[in-house]
């Protein structure tokens, strides 16, 4: 494959100023600030093998034929590469975690030093060609089956009023319909569960996952 070194301003944006989300952005109290040198190695690490480089959700996102293929970006306590479809990886080095408990598909791989993602460089790099041939092959990721997802009462609300959208939820793929329960269910509170389902009815109805 031809190696793609092209690089886009959004990204460049994100490594100067941070991903714009909260008032900390374009400060050196933002958390991508401490972490720029290191998520520029991993950019390069990435570029490297060939990958379309993109922003979504705020962060750097790594396409391969318009497919999401891997993410960077940065935390209070670390940085990290996150592999969307990291469950399949072989992982043969035992070196990805998952991002959170409930998580089937992602894994990330965490740095707190430069040095160290300049001495895996080799590593990281298979761990990316893994996880392209993965994309390429079309593979998929084997959710749990939907009847083990846990409706909040506020989706069962907008559902009783709204048929159309429903219909256009169960008709997701049941990692789409996973990914949306398991954001909405995060929210502690009725209030914001109901402002997370408002704010996501539209991209429901177009058919679209939450990463999407």
């Amino acid at each position: 494959m031809k190696t793609s070194l092209t690089l886009n301003p959004q990204v460049d944006h994100y490594l100067a100023e941070g991903c714009g989300r909260c008032a900390l952005g374009g400060t050196p109290q933002c958390k991508v600030h401490p972490w720029r040198e290191a998520l520029e190695h991993l950019r390069n690490i990435v570029l490297a093998c060939g990958l379309t480089e993109e922003v979504k959700w705020g962060v750097p996102c790594y396409t391969l034929n318009n497919k999401n293929v891997l993410m960077i970006s940065a935390l209070k306590e670390y940085c990290a590469i996150s592999f969307l479809k990291g469950a399949l990886l072989k992982d043969t080095e035992g070196i990805l975690s998952k991002p959170g408990e409930n998580s089937q598909a992602a894994r990330l791989i965490r740095f707190t030093q430069v040095r160290d993602i300049k001495k895996q460089a080799p590593l990281i790099k298979a761990y990316i060609k893994e996880a392209m041939a993965i994309e390429q092959a079309n593979l998929k990721i084997d959710f749990k089956a939907k009847t083990e997802l846990v409706y909040p009462e506020e989706l069962e609300q907008v559902f009783k009023k709204n048929a159309a959208f429903k219909k256009a939820f169960q008709a997701l793929t049941p990692g789409r319909q996973r990914g949306y329960i398991l954001y909405f269910n995060g929210a502690k509170q009725s209030a914001t569960r109901s402002s997370r389902i408002q704010k996501y009815i539209p991209a429901i109805l177009q058919g679209k996952g939450f990463h999407d």
